[in-house]
């Protein structure tokens, strides 16, 4: 998923496999429950703006669109991602919804903007970068966000790697899934080292593992 050239059949493979990981083992639930988190404060009559960064082929977003529109709030959705072929399949994928836009961005780039959102959505995006660009990036979308963060990511156990070996050889067609999934895991978090991210980054931080080995962070701001 690093590769910003990985394009055609095989990266529609690996992201129908990707949309599979969540689906069976809980992955948007964790970025939809932290998302209502952060709702209370918002008003009713205003319509929700959610930004999903690294948002591969936009399927997190199609699961806020639809599951607020069984709440009856309107909600507006930008997905935003470095690989323009996975945004033109995200597009693809996404026609039925005309609350959902997408664009290229590159998350480091200096000149780049984004229009204001209310919450940021980190899901399975963080693991890729390092401690300090981690720092940089929630800083960033801590302090552009109305409300807040919310990160959905890997925790890192031997329990975690073994078991995504098995559900790979069950339930995924692509190589790269197995694969990259099994390198997701291994870069993945311990609770210690996220609450030391934390200390840096200004807002009230909750940080809850949830099913199946991730962990949900919430950060709201102050």
């Amino acid at each position: 998923m690093d590769d910003f050239e990985l394009h055609g059949a095989e990266m529609q493979q690996l992201l129908t496999d990707l949309k599979t990981v969540n689906r069976l083992l809980g992955g948007n639930e964790v970025t939809l429950s932290g998302i209502e988190q952060l709702l209370p404060k918002h008003p009713l009559t205003r319509p929700i703006t959610i930004l999903d960064v690294g948002c591969g082929d936009g399927e997190m977003l199609r699961q806020c669109a639809r599951y607020f529109r069984s709440k009856n709030q309107e909600i507006k959705c930008l997905g935003i991602d470095a690989n323009p072929h996975i945004l033109e399949e995200a597009a693809t994928r996404s026609a039925d919804f005309q609350n959902i836009r997408f664009q290229k961005h590159d998350v480091f780039s200096t000149n780049a903007s984004l229009p204001p959102f209310d919450i940021a959505c980190c899901t399975l995006f963080l693991h890729h970068f390092k401690n300090d660009q981690i720092r940089l990036l929630l800083q960033q979308f801590s302090e552009q966000a109305a409300l807040g963060v919310v990160v959905n990511d890997l925790a890192r156990n031997r329990w975690a790697f073994e078991l995504f070996k098995l559900f790979g050889s069950l339930f995924l067609k692509s190589k790269i899934a197995k694969h990259d999934g099994l390198v997701s895991v291994a870069r993945g978090f311990k609770k210690e080292e996220l609450l030391e991210l934390s200390n840096t980054i200004e807002g009230h931080h909750q940080i809850t593992l949830k099913w199946a080995f991730r962990y949900q962070w919430i950060i709201t701001k102050l």
